[in-house]
């Protein structure tokens, strides 16, 4: 009996433990690749969560509309006690009837046959589904094309500190080089002085560069849904970005791959529908009912349920509108103009994503050249440092050389990343222009 107890204690607290360690390993990201970033955005990410919720909420809803479809059962029961009997004048007298005690049960049934409120939820469900879908979509996209640009953004600040720290080394060797050759009398104390104050500025620079890194990041979590006091480590492969980089120009705009556009051709298609919602206000609402009544009257309540006295009945109702001051007719005018509404806003949404496509793909042209052109600068610039650097040790150059090489290289280096994570960024923009973004 106490191994038992002790077994059950022991699953007791198991259980909610592993649960909250599945849950934790859920909510950290092990490997935080660009793609796993998006797709964890994609899961935690509380405007994504609350989309979800909209499409059920949307779809309950929808279902509560068709119900009506269905046949409607009540059930009535009363009870009604006559303290005084009603009067009626019968035969030049006056003469009490009825009983003292009555009661009854109503079953009654009816079907809707042509109801416009419900043929329009019936004929709108899909359309209105695939609407509440397409905004969750819209979120998506403007969430994956945000995380990305903002991963891109981390990882330009990671590498300028990157750039910081390889310029620190470099002037710590400028500064012991300058400081020996200041012992060893061949030049004075100007060089290695310059040499301080150049690494106490690069040091200052990357300090700045961790607190905006650090700003940087919470940003990234907050975009992503991750818990601010988790750890997040981005990963990359510096060979696969610029790969990533490229960019087919040559591609054609499809208005179909927006998701605005088909947001906005499914509002029409609904605004459509409610153009005929208010043509069918001039046609009759029919639906069919049958009833069965179960009625008891006795005097002595005891025995009111002795006998009963039921009765039953089926039919046909129509009812229809003749006149309601010319209400439908304003109502059918207005449905139209809706719908007209909508065509301008796709004529004015197409002339924006070609606006859209054609400054992107501009942008990212732009970026690619200066890419190509300091990628260039970055080889170059470190060849001349090493030189100079040599030259410098050896007493051909001042120290006044090495600096510049050594700021030409640090200054070459910080464009040439910037130029890569910015033409990522614009890449980025030409896919949301063109509807290509995959997430």
């Amino acid at each position: 009996m106490k191994h038992t107890f002790l077994f059950a204690i022991t699953i007791f607290f198991f259980i909610p433990f592993k649960g909250l360690t599945q849950n934790s390993q859920d909510s950290v990201l092990q490997n935080a690749t660009l793609y796993n970033c998006i797709q964890y955005a994609l899961k935690h990410q509380p405007i994504i969560q609350q989309s979800l919720i909209d499409e059920k909420i949307t779809k309950e809803t929808i279902r509560t509309k068709l119900a009506d479809w269905y046949p409607q059962l009540n059930l009535n029961a009363n009870y009604q006690n006559y303290i005084q009997l009603p009067t009626s004048y019968f035969g030049g007298n006056y003469v009490n009837n009825g009983t003292h005690n009555i009661a009854g049960i109503n079953f009654t049934a009816t079907q809707n046959i042509f109801n416009r409120d419900v043929l329009l939820a019936s004929r709108t469900a899909p359309d209105v589904r695939r609407e509440i879908r397409q905004i969750t979509d819209s979120n998506r996209i403007s969430i994956a094309a945000e995380v990305g640009k903002t991963f891109y953004d981390v990882l330009l600040t990671q590498k300028q500190i990157d750039v910081l720290d390889e310029d620190i080394v470099r002037l710590n060797r400028s500064l012991k080089d300058a400081y020996n050759q200041y012992q060893g009398g061949i030049v004075d104390k100007t060089d290695y002085k310059r040499a301080t104050i150049s690494l106490n500025n690069a040091k200052a620079q990357r300090k700045q560069g961790e607190g905006l890194l650090t700003a940087k990041y919470f940003f990234l979590k907050q975009l992503m849904g991750y818990p601010d006091s988790a750890y997040l480590q981005l990963q990359y492969d510096s060979t696969q970005l610029e790969i990533d980089a490229q960019l087919d120009t040559l591609q054609q705009i499809n208005y179909d791959n927006r998701i605005e556009y088909k947001l906005l051709q499914t509002q029409k298609r609904l605004q459509q529908y409610n153009l005929k919602y208010y043509k069918w206000g001039f046609l009759p609402v029919v639906s069919a009912y049958g009833s069965y009544n179960i009625n008891y009257f006795n005097n002595n309540f005891g025995k009111l349920y002795n006998q009963s006295f039921p009765n039953s009945d089926i039919g046909l109702q129509l009812s229809f509108s003749i006149f309601q001051g010319f209400k439908r007719i304003h109502q059918t005018r207005a449905a139209e103009l809706q719908i007209e509404s909508v065509d301008w806003r796709i004529i004015f949404l197409k002339s924006r994503i070609v606006s859209e496509y054609a400054q992107a793909l501009a942008l990212y042209k732009g970026n690619l050249a200066n890419y190509d052109a300091l990628k260039e600068n970055v080889q170059l610039a470190n060849d001349v440092y090493n030189v100079i650097r040599l030259q410098y040790q050896q007493g051909i150059k001042t120290y006044l050389d090495v600096i510049i090489a050594e700021s030409d290289l640090r200054t070459s280096q910080l464009n040439y990343y910037a130029a890569l994570y910015q033409l990522l960024q614009s890449k980025i923009d030409v896919q949301k222009a063109l509807g290509t973004i995959q997430y």
